[in-house]
């Protein structure tokens, strides 16, 4: 901003989930990391877990969910790339719900907002959409329909929506991921947002510095994803430090240091107990 407050900054999160071959999940790794510009350590970290999985299991399959959002799409990209992972064993999935949610822009810009017909529509679309092979270019077919048949903003909301299908349309098989029993949707992604981060973090009056709240998503993350016993091992091994316990002159020396009116340095007694101390920051 030219003037006042900078506003605020976003932390940023992502999860690497493993699935069984009938599509059930067997286990999460979450991450979380503060603002931070092009999200480079949250990158990293994505990359080198997949890395490590790649390097027990290269005959796993990898599926690519997440919103619409281009840059997402590029995080992903690049992580591939840097890692030199062959393109096919990957699937780019456009998150199901993320898909709905434009649908429903799409139909109430059409049919008017949350009429009945609007809502009777996007039921119909949506189930085309999920259950039925070339359910997103029905959706297409028929935005592209309306938005013909309209002019002014009206015209330019159903454009938006249908824009976004366009571009989403080689991500969008859901029937197909189905049979395949891959995920559609990213509900692990937006659960991990909410216990992750926003529990913890977004309490009313809270503010955090960069390096308080990323103590806090550090630790959290490790929890979430069952990790916390080996890498406390870790974390211990960075941060702790030996402190040596000094204790003050007693009563009766500094008495006696002011009897004889001479000056002296503060008598310290320097035990040789020694305890283990764990800073949250370094």
């Amino acid at each position: 901003h030219a003037s006042g407050p900078a506003g605020r900054h976003e932390a940023a999160w992502g999860t690497v989930s493993l699935y069984d071959a009938e599509g059930e999940r067997l286990q999460t790794i979450r991450y979380a990391r503060m603002s931070e510009s092009k999200k480079v350590t949250l990158q990293a970290q994505l990359q080198g877990e997949i890395e490590a999985l790649y390097a027990l299991r290269p005959d796993l399959r990898r599926v690519h969910l997440a919103d619409g959002a281009e840059t997402n799409w590029e995080r992903l990209a690049e992580i591939e790339t840097a890692l030199g992972l062959p393109p096919e064993g990957r699937v780019k999935i456009v998150d199901f719900y993320h898909g709905c949610d434009h649908l429903k822009n799409g139909c109430d810009a059409i049919w008017g907002e949350s009429t009945p017909r609007s809502q009777a529509e996007f039921l119909r679309l949506k189930t085309f959409l999920k259950e039925e092979d070339g359910g997103a270019d029905r959706i297409i077919r028929t935005f592209k329909h309306h938005a013909s048949q309209t002019i002014g903003n009206r015209q330019q909301r159903i454009q938006a929506e249908l824009t976004y299908f366009r571009n989403q349309r080689p991500r969008m098989n859901y029937p197909e991921y189905l049979r395949q029993h891959l995920p559609i949707a990213s509900g692990v992604v937006e659960a991990a947002c909410k216990t992750l981060v926003t529990q913890r973090l977004k309490c009313s009056g809270m503010a955090w510095t960069v390096a308080g709240g990323q103590a806090i998503l550090t630790f959290r993350s490790l929890i979430q994803s069952e990790r916390w016993s080996p890498a406390w091992n870790l974390l211990a091994a960075d941060f702790r430090q030996t402190i040596t316990i000094v204790k003050p002159a007693s009563a009766m020396q500094f008495q006696n240091s002011l009897a004889t009116r001479v000056i002296v340095q503060p008598v310290t007694q320097h035990e040789a107990d020694v305890y283990q101390a764990l800073p949250l920051a370094a």
